[in-house]
């Protein structure tokens, strides 16, 4: 209940059985374009009879790369050099856009240190695909948040507000 209106509000999580697993062991894609530790989370408001739904997917950057585990807190990324990167991106994309429609990417890594190459690699690879139904917007979380600054979320909000409308 808000302001005197009660509603229902739903939460559903969906994880892929393609390509589970955990943290540093499964990243990136598969040659059909799944995305390790794929999840869908679906939130549903129901009030008055009405209902909305909202619907919101995250998974591994879907390119092929890997972080071995090994003895440091955080392993380096590696990002593959022997394979086409754009075929399962493609494909990863195209399914997006068939189950979810237009798709509003948000990059949360960090932009520089061992994951500023995932970053890169990510966003050339979003605009070299040229979908007009696919935006990227990078947002380096550590460096905008550090010190628990959430506050500055408003600069991620206020990029994505239209979007979000839409």
């Amino acid at each position: 209940s808000i302001n005197g209106k009660c509603f229902d509000w739903l939460l559903v999580s969906r994880r892929s059985c393609f390509r589970a697993g955990v943290r540093y062991y499964v990243r990136g894609i598969d040659s059909e374009g799944h995305a390790a530790n794929f999840v869908e989370t679906e939130q549903i408001v129901h009030y008055k009879g009405s209902k909305a739904s909202f619907v919101q997917t995250r998974g591994s950057i879907p390119f092929f790369w890997s972080q071995r585990p090994n003895l440091k807190y955080k392993p380096k990324p590696q990002i593959s050099k022997s394979v086409n990167h754009m075929d399962g991106f493609q494909r990863h994309f195209d399914s997006q856009i068939i189950s979810y429609g237009k798709q509003m990417i948000v990059n949360l890594v960090n932009h520089k240190g061992s994951e500023k190459p995932l970053e890169q690699t990510f966003s050339k690879m979003v605009n070299s695909m040229a979908n007009g139904m696919v935006r990227y917007v990078a947002f380096d979380f550590h460096k905008e948040c550090s010190r628990m600054r959430w506050d500055r979320l408003q600069i991620l909000m206020d990029q994505l507000a239209e979007q979000q409308d839409e």
